[in-house]
């Protein structure tokens, strides 16, 4: 069985945002064993996990990539939608845009302290396309 579902998110601030819940709550008929695929359909912003225990982790998160990619890099030439516009497209390419979850007697299989993240990298993102496909 294959069943897949687009989802619509509205619009998040910039920085790092909890949607595992929101995820799970999208599925139907979850079979008992099988692999869920989450697809964002978007380059300038990914989806990952990561610690859901401290909250702490995504504001270090947030304040590293940023570090390590600012968004008003001098060298950048990709800049016609702002100065967030070319870092937040080699942000989203670093970390990417797809996930692969097992799942296991009906529920996600992710570990004690993993989440499902969605990291805005632009000031004015507007709302984001998921595609979840899920296969038994």
């Amino acid at each position: 069985m294959i069943w897949q579902k687009e989802i619509i998110l509205q619009p998040f601030p910039k920085g790092i945002h909890l949607l595992t819940d929101y995820i799970f709550n999208q599925l139907i008929d979850i079979p008992q064993t099988g692999l869920l695929n989450i697809f964002l359909k978007h380059t300038s912003a990914c989806i990952i996990i990561n610690e859901n225990a401290d909250p702490s982790v995504r504001i270090d998160f947030e304040n590293f990539i940023t570090h390590l990619v600012p968004d008003r890099f001098d060298k950048f030439t990709h800049i016609h939608e702002g100065p967030d516009d070319m870092s937040a497209h080699i942000k989203s390419s670093l970390l990417g845009q797809s996930l692969t979850i097992p799942i296991t007697n009906g529920k996600l299989v992710l570990g004690t302290w993993q989440g499902i993240y969605l990291c805005e990298f632009r000031s004015q993102g507007g709302r984001r396309k998921i595609i979840l496909t899920m296969y038994s």
